[in-house]
């Protein structure tokens, strides 16, 4: 039975966990963890497990290198991967830092957000939630696929900023997520480096890239 763990049990995270368990072409053991009380009692009607806490500490502190779920579902309003990073490697040793301006010039549909993010779309329109993120074309415009945007990201050339991305893999109409290993692996990556990156969440389509330095 693969397991999963849904970081975040709000509009999406919800979402995730009832295809999940309607699934019957897999057998899941769907776990869903947020600080919200009252949404993880949705969450528990579906015959999901929950836990009660904050999703960062809750990833830094269960998963480890040989015991974790099958895939990790990021559902949460901040960027899970780069603050799993932050504790796993030290807050003093991976620091955020604005990112260049640059940066918004490369990249198709980008916007600012706070603690020194970008958000960037291949869409400058509201993607419908359960698209099945086809190979040749956008379900929404009929027009051919543009380059992914997890490439895109992980291809930028910007001066004495190096570019750290992981997929987000979709494991459902609009549901995306990415193993341990794929994390354990971004974070080793990261961690070989000296001096100002950026850290990339993207699948095909979205991605939110957060700016740092590591020390």
């Amino acid at each position: 039975m693969a397991q999963v763990w849904i970081i975040g049990s709000g509009r999406f995270g919800l979402r995730a966990a009832r295809f999940m368990r309607k699934d019957k072409s897999r057998r899941m053991d769907v776990t869903l963890v947020d600080r919200d009380r009252q949404s993880l009692e949705k969450a528990g009607s579906l015959g999901c497990t929950t836990v009660a806490g904050d999703g960062v500490d809750f990833l830094f502190k269960e998963m480890t290198r040989t015991r974790g779920p099958d895939w990790v579902v990021p559902a949460v309003p901040v960027h899970l991967a780069w603050e799993w990073c932050r504790f796993t490697l030290g807050t003093h040793r991976l620091v955020s830092c604005p990112l260049p301006d640059e940066i918004d010039r490369c990249l198709p549909n980008p916007m600012r957000g706070t603690d020194n993010q970008i958000y960037v779309s291949h869409a400058d329109f509201l993607c419908p939630p359960n698209c099945s993120e086809p190979d040749d074309k956008c379900t929404v415009t009929g027009q051919p696929r543009k380059k992914d945007m997890f490439r895109l990201i992980a291809e930028l050339n910007v001066p004495e900023v190096l570019p750290f991305v992981i997929q987000s893999r979709q494991l459902g109409p609009g549901v995306g997520g990415y193993s341990p290993a794929d994390l354990y692996a971004l974070a080793d990556r990261i961690s070989r480096h000296k001096g100002q990156c950026l850290v990339a969440t993207a699948c095909r389509c979205h991605g939110v890239i957060s700016g740092g330095v590591v020390t």
